[in-house]
């Protein structure tokens, strides 16, 4: 079993300082004033991360020529509290030259299904859907 742990100091108003066990550290934030995404929008930042390293380094590994790479997360949450997410679609963004469709599709089924720690946590109480668009190559 694997020990993950993490800890968090209130610096000012809704304003968290979180640290890993190494010191790297991340800003979560609320309400009005606030100066980092708060912790609803890191969920999906992590979810997007985890995602975005499995799908890149798959991606790599098949020889992919990846040139740009970004992830849309959108998420819908609950009308009522607690304000849990419902479902959450993540886009990937891709550009390179002579992109596989088949070799994308599958880095992302792989990530979905076998590497990515936080789709795994979030699923089957949150319904992920993931997809991709290849932008044109530019001339």
């Amino acid at each position: 079993m694997v020990t993950t742990r993490a800890r968090l100091t209130l610096e000012d108003g809704l304003r968290f300082r979180g640290e890993d066990d190494k010191g790297r550290s991340v800003l979560l934030d609320s309400g009005d004033g606030a100066v980092a995404p708060s912790p609803v929008v890191a969920l999906l930042l992590a979810l997007g991360g985890c995602s975005g390293m499995d799908v890149i380094g798959i991606l790599r590994k098949k020889r992919q020529r990846v040139t740009a790479y970004s992830i849309e997360l959108v998420g819908q949450r609950r009308d009522e509290h607690p304000r849990s997410f419902t479902t959450i679609e993540v886009v990937h963004h891709l550009a390179g030259e002579g992109l596989d469709p088949q070799a994308i599709a599958e880095a992302i089924e792989l990530s979905d299904t076998k590497y990515c720690s936080v789709h795994a946590t979030l699923v089957p109480g949150v319904t992920v859907t993931s997809r991709f668009v290849i932008a044109p190559a530019v001339p």
